[in-house]
């Protein structure tokens, strides 16, 4: 079983954007078994029933997991991961559904506010340090 907290996230996400439009997909429903078997999480008593299908998860509790796995400042490289591993869920059946090309919509936005916000905070701390500098200058 893994303990690492942010795989078992993952397979939770995965699971949410297969039922994202509604239904899981023969494809997608093989390849969330596959991919929870290979992470050891199959059998966890979270995760069981949404991949077998017990529970449905609603559009809303995948954008919680997805608040939840990325964080309040997630760098553009997580927002990449994330969006490349639900890809390959999503590309799994052939068909992207108009609900899954949302997820993926919000998440590459959340990347570009996040490559955004990393910008400003660069700029702004390249000014805090030529301030300091001028005080440091200063002061001898």
């Amino acid at each position: 079983m893994v303990n690492h907290p942010d795989v078992k996230n993952l397979v939770k996400i995965l699971i949410g954007a297969a039922w994202i439009d509604g239904r899981i997909q023969p494809e997608e429903r093989q390849y969330l078994r596959e991919i929870a078997h290979s992470k050891g999480l199959s059998a966890d008593p979270e995760i069981k029933p949404w991949l077998y299908e017990l529970v449905q998860v609603k559009p809303d509790q995948c954008y919680q997991w997805v608040r939840e796995y990325l964080g309040d400042r997630p760098s553009l490289e997580q927002c990449q991961d994330l969006i490349e591993s639900i890809s390959g869920l999503i590309y799994s059946d052939g068909e992207v559904a108009t609900e899954e090309a949302k997820l993926l919509t919000r998440i590459q936005d959340l990347a570009k506010n996040s490559d955004h916000n990393q910008t400003i905070y660069t700029s702004l701390l390249r000014k805090i340090q030529k301030l300091y500098r001028r005080w440091v200058d200063v002061q001898n």
